[in-house]
């Protein structure tokens, strides 16, 4: 699945360059999908979905099974100490009254900061890092374009360390998984539509 450049991103006409400004973007991945009809938005796409986008292989069920069974363990999965802010408190009083769904809310592991029609940004904080994730979906003439992004925010001196033991995992089998469920989900959605419409 490829990566695309920052400078590219940010290019994007997307609302998450201005709340997390400054917060280091440690990787964004793009994949095309089917143009199936005009119009599609992300909120519509994950709603028709069941929340299906971001269903992953076994093997990287059982990865984060462990992982989350070490974090449990060893307390990382734990709120930081000190005083930490959301990345919902950067968002103005228009990003909230626009947001479909209210800032905090939990989502499996993580929690809204927004979600738009076409752009949803989530954030999930511990004791190793302060990261969010942004999907966005962008329509062109001939196709769609699914964005995936993340952001990491430093927490403490064991934030690079986490990264670097977690990067291979990241980047070879857990991204990868998601962005080609988030394909399938899309293709099986688009499918059944089209065999509705023509039936």
């Amino acid at each position: 699945m490829p990566q695309i450049s920052r400078q590219e991103f940010e290019l994007l006409p997307l609302r998450v360059h201005s709340p997390l400004a400054g917060v280091p973007l440690h990787d964004v991945w793009v994949i095309d999908l089917p143009h199936a009809r005009c119009g599609i938005t992300l909120d519509g796409f994950l709603r028709k979905a069941n929340a299906r986008q971001c269903t992953t292989s076994p093997t990287v069920r059982t990865l984060l099974n462990i992982r989350l069974f070490v974090g449990g363990l060893l307390g990382l999965d734990r709120e930081p100490g000190n005083a930490w802010e959301s990345f919902a408190a950067r968002l103005i009083a228009d990003d909230r009254s626009k947001s479909l769904l209210p800032p905090g809310t939990h989502e499996g592991l993580f929690r809204v900061v927004y979600r738009f029609e076409n752009e949803q940004l989530v954030e999930i904080v511990n004791r190793t890092v302060h990261a969010a994730a942004l999907s966005a979906l962008i329509e062109t003439k001939n196709r769609y374009c699914f964005y995936f992004a993340v952001y990491v925010r430093k927490v403490s001196r064991f934030t690079p360390v986490y990264m670097a033991v977690i990067d291979p995992f990241r980047k070879l089998l857990v991204y990868p998984s998601i962005l080609r469920s988030v394909r399938s989900n899309w293709e099986r959605l688009f499918e059944k539509l089209e065999s509705e419409s023509s039936g």
